[in-house]
């Protein structure tokens, strides 16, 4: 097996490793499945519920798809401004990493204040708590540009303007897939947490519904699909950025 089919199968093997240890846990101290259901369990309540959770997850999913891409244009353009101007990125960057150490979930009751139960706070949850690393992400990709190459550059006729543009975001595009990697999962966070305490739908909803009425099973089930739709979007990001930006990373021998 070459090393590059070990890297591919690992997380798999692993993730097998850990449901069977979880299911001996489960069967051999026999855990009550209203403190911790098994792996059987969870997937029992998820075949048998397949239709109640597939309407909530689409509802989660949409919402935070649209979280996101606002946090996409915000985080990119703010981005993109606090790292084009030195005195912008001494301005503007403490605000940020103060706003950011804010805990989001304090900001639902106030969106429902303003927006009203429903999905008005779970779209801007997402957006709130996944813009920060993608603007990040792009305020340093182009902050950090050499100065040796920006004047190399000025020298040949370029200005700030070229700089930026023709070298500086192509070179933050790796810094930007792997802060939209990050974001996405977060902005699932974000929705599930409003979804728990601002909305009569999706899987935070259905978390808390489940919990109330003692059905662990259900309510791990909804853990699953969250995990399940963050990992397959996560892999999405992975795949378009090897295709785009394959000259910033290094080939492994096999």
């Amino acid at each position: 097996m070459t090393r590059r089919d070990k890297e591919r199968y690992a997380p798999w093997a692993l993730l097998v490793a850990t449901l069977l240890l979880w299911e001996l846990i489960c069967r051999g101290f026999n855990v009550s499945e209203f403190i911790f259901p098994s792996p059987s369990r969870i997937a029992t309540q998820l075949w048998e519920y397949r239709g109640t959770i597939a309407g909530h997850a689409w509802r989660t999913f949409w919402v935070t798809m649209v979280g996101f891409g606002i946090s996409i244009v915000v985080g990119t353009l703010l981005g993109f401004l606090i790292g084009s101007s030195r005195t912008a990125y001494a301005a503007v960057y403490p605000l940020m990493t103060g706003f950011n150490a804010l805990p989001k979930a304090a900001f639902v009751p106030i969106l429902v204040v303003w927006f009203g139960i429903g999905v008005g706070p779970a779209v801007l949850t997402a957006f709130l708590i996944s813009f920060f690393p993608i603007t990040v992400n792009i305020a340093t990709g182009l902050a950090t540009i050499e100065p040796e190459l920006e004047d190399v550059l000025r020298v040949l006729g370029a200005k700030r303007w070229d700089v930026l543009v023709k070298v500086g975001l192509p070179r933050s595009m790796p810094y930007f897939y792997g802060s939209l990697k990050v974001a996405i999962t977060l902005a699932f966070v974000g929705t599930t947490v409003s979804e728990m305490t601002a909305s009569n739908e999706g899987i935070g909803y259905l978390l808390m519904a489940a919990g109330s009425s003692m059905q662990m099973g259900l309510a791990f089930a909804g853990l699953v699909v969250i995990g399940a739709m963050a990992m397959g979007m996560y892999e999405l990001f992975a795949i378009v950025e090897k295709r785009t930006t394959g000259w910033a990373h290094r080939r492994a021998a096999g």
